[in-house]
């Protein structure tokens, strides 16, 4: 069984988590990576543990919990780090059950403008024009950047659920264990914000390789339909683009980062420090 400390890496997509798994997957005591299967494995055991499975009735809480339990430490048993990062974007509606089984875990939410969000995903797809994403499900939803966008942004769908879970999270009881992280701030000061991640998760600092990033899961990515999903960049640093959505579109998702007003949450948010206000010059004598 495994005995790894765990924390986990959830938030929104084309926000960083591949890249902040690339970056801790450096350090040797961390595993990181891209989503895992333990989060749909969590979910189809509960279902059946659960009211409404003919099984439910008979599966005490206690046994819930050890099952439940158990997907992790089965799945990283054969892991040699002591520290693991498991991916996936439903653990920010998942921290009441992380909190029971693991309460000194900490959760990491990768955030991002939603209209930027929305570009990345729409440049992937033009970047893919012959092929039919399994992102969409059809002509009528894969049709034009509107649907394309209005897709994406439905509470079940890739953008929708992962912002719809991030909040939850960010008003919930257990706010105090996530730590957003925001794409922008991760790309123009890789270090600062790494130092500042440790210090969350209460682990010494590791000395990392900023110019010298590896991470991609082509075979993951062709099978989705999707080419350099997963694809990072080997040097961290800012990439200034204008960008394809139509300025509606920009406009309307470029509204949605909740995170900017953190007077109602607990959650803790990496932010800017404000510049500070230079004093005022003194008065000439007269």
């Amino acid at each position: 069984m495994s005995t790894a400390h765990y924390h986990f890496i959830s938030g929104l997509p084309r926000s960083g988590s591949t890249l902040l798994s690339a970056l801790l997957l450096q350090n040797p005591r961390f595993q990181a990576g891209m989503t895992s299967p333990v989060g749909t494995l969590f979910g189809a055991v509960l279902a059946q543990c659960s009211a409404g499975s003919e099984f439910g009735p008979v599966i005490e809480l206690a046994q819930r919990r050890r099952l439940l339990k158990g997907l992790f430490d089965n799945y990283y048993a054969d892991c040699p780090r002591p520290v693991v990062f498991d991916t996936n974007r439903q653990w920010c509606a998942r921290l009441p059950a992380l909190r029971d089984l693991f309460p000194q875990a900490k959760v990491i939410a990768c955030v991002r403008n939603v209209a930027w969000v929305m570009d990345s995903i729409e440049r992937l797809y033009r970047a893919n024009p012959y092929e039919n994403t399994k992102l969409f499900v059809d002509d009528t939803e894969r049709n034009t950047v509107y649907s394309r966008v209005d897709t994406l942004a439905q509470r079940n769908r890739l953008v929708g659920f992962a912002w719809a879970a991030l909040k939850e999270a960010y008003y919930g009881e257990h706010a105090d264990s996530l730590l957003l992280v925001d794409y922008e701030l991760l790309t123009h000061a890789p270090e600062q914000v790494l130092r500042l991640v440790y210090d969350f998760i209460g682990e010494p600092w590791f000395a990392h390789d900023f110019d010298n990033v590896r991470y991609d899961a082509p075979e993951f990515d062709q099978a989705l339909g999707v080419g350099g999903l997963h694809r990072v960049k080997p040097r961290v640093a800012p990439q200034a683009r204008r960008t394809v959505l139509p300025p509606d579109l920009f406009e309307q998702y470029a509204r949605l980062s909740f995170w900017e007003d953190g007077a109602a949450s607990a959650a803790n948010v990496i932010r800017l420090r404000p510049e500070p206000t230079p004093a005022p010059a003194p008065a000439a004598a007269p």
